[in-house]
């Protein structure tokens, strides 16, 4: 269509009135071809000239910003917005000429809260701005079917959960059974039972009713929220008394601990309590995969925005058929393993906002990585000292 306004406008003074009505006819055509697919569209569009005046607003933006009051288009987009937080966001973005995308708004609609996806961006032409495009997504139904989703995944994680438990715990009571069977009889059979024989019975019952209590208290952990205590702490700090705490066990298994510190590395949120324990279950996983001896290197380095802490192994290795599974809760390829140590990790890792991954190959070991974000205010601080301006430090 520009092509063709462009050559009509060439040939502007050799045209009749006829060829002029015929043009102004094909641009109105086009125009309410372009008002209607517009206007047909579920999300809201909303098109702002440099002054932040709305000239252009189709039927669904009108509906989600309950655009109201007379002459919307002579006045900036925000004082004819229904919704104070949203007016207010939609004013900081516009007048600060910022990319904003998919902020999250609870918005009213004829007595209904539905939520919608906002989004601002620069509306170029020719290469330069002259304006902005505020994007408006209804997300209500995605977000129902995402919260459906993860309690499907909820229900589902909890049945196998439960399954693991009821398997862990069958196979002690199964045991403790026996050995007071055993008791039993050996007191039925005669007057004067042996000492020494009971307190075999007893030690075996013992030792089972410690693994019922570690496998509950492990699934309770697994399955409860934590209390985070968060701290700025130094991640170094903490990999390298960790290095220490298990030298002496990897020493007499034969295996060379090293730990490798990045120098610089900025302050992250911890609990140090939690994050100690997802490390040290890293650590015995990577030790029980090293029974030859080997070698531990614990690392740890900083990057603008996250600490990266690695434990990384010689071992045996996990086959890639395994490696999806590995974090789900009882899972595990070791013969005295309850599979939750990994799950536990996991979850401690998350709860501080990071990541856990893994890389390995069979025979030639693991490596697992802690990402941890680091706090806004040590990423500027971090930038500061890399050269920042003293303005921006101001």
């Amino acid at each position: 269509m520009r092509r063709f306004i462009d050559r009509a406008l060439a040939k502007l003074p050799r045209l009749d009135g006829e060829q002029m009505r015929s043009i102004l006819r094909a641009l109105a055509e086009e125009n309410s071809t372009m008002e209607a697919a517009i206007d047909s569209m579920l999300d809201g569009i909303v098109v702002c000239d440099l002054e932040h005046l709305p000239i252009i607003y189709n039927k669904s933006a009108e509906r989600m910003l309950r655009l109201s009051g007379p002459e919307i288009s002579e006045r900036p987009l925000w004082q004819s917005v229904g919704d104070e937080d949203l007016a207010d966001f939609l004013r900081a973005a516009l007048e600060g000429g910022e990319t904003l995308l998919d902020r999250e708004f609870g918005l009213d609609y004829k007595g209904s809260v539905r939520l919608v996806a906002v989004s601002v961006s620069a509306l170029l032409s020719g290469g330069r701005i002259s304006g902005a495009i505020v994007h408006l997504e209804d997300i209500t139904e995605k977000r129902r079917k995402e919260s459906q989703l993860r309690r499907a995944e909820s229900l589902a994680s909890l049945t196998t959960l439960a399954a693991g438990v009821a398997h862990e715990i069958k196979n002690p009571l199964g045991s403790i059974s026996i050995h007071i069977q055993l008791i039993k009889k050996s007191l039925q059979r005669s007057e004067c039972v042996e000492p020494a024989l009971i307190e075999r019975h007893l030690g075996v019952v013992d030792e089972e009713i410690e693994r019922l209590n570690k496998t509950v208290v492990d699934f309770l952990f697994a399955v409860r929220p934590m209390d985070l205590k968060l701290r700025e702490a130094d991640a170094g700090t903490l990999l390298a008394e960790m290095a220490e705490f298990v030298r002496p066990e990897a020493e007499r298994a034969g295996i060379e601990v090293e730990l490798d510190l990045g120098e610089g590395l900025p302050r992250v949120l911890l609990d140090e309590r939690y994050m100690k324990q997802a490390v040290l279950n890293l650590v015995n996983n990577a030790l029980a995969a090293m029974p030859g001896g080997g070698r531990l290197a614990l690392r740890a380095r900083g990057q603008q925005d996250e600490v990266r802490l690695s434990v990384e192994d010689s071992g045996t290795g996990i086959p890639e058929e395994d490696l999806p599974k590995i974090f789900e809760p009882y899972f595990t390829t070791k013969d005295n393993g309850t599979g939750l140590g990994l799950t536990i990790t996991f979850k401690i890792v998350k709860e501080h906002g990071g990541e856990i991954s893994v890389e390995s190959k069979p025979g030639q070991g693991s490596a697992f990585t802690i990402a941890l974000p680091v706090p806004q205010r040590e990423r500027r601080l971090i930038e500061y000292a890399d050269g920042g301006s003293a303005a921006e430090a101001r």
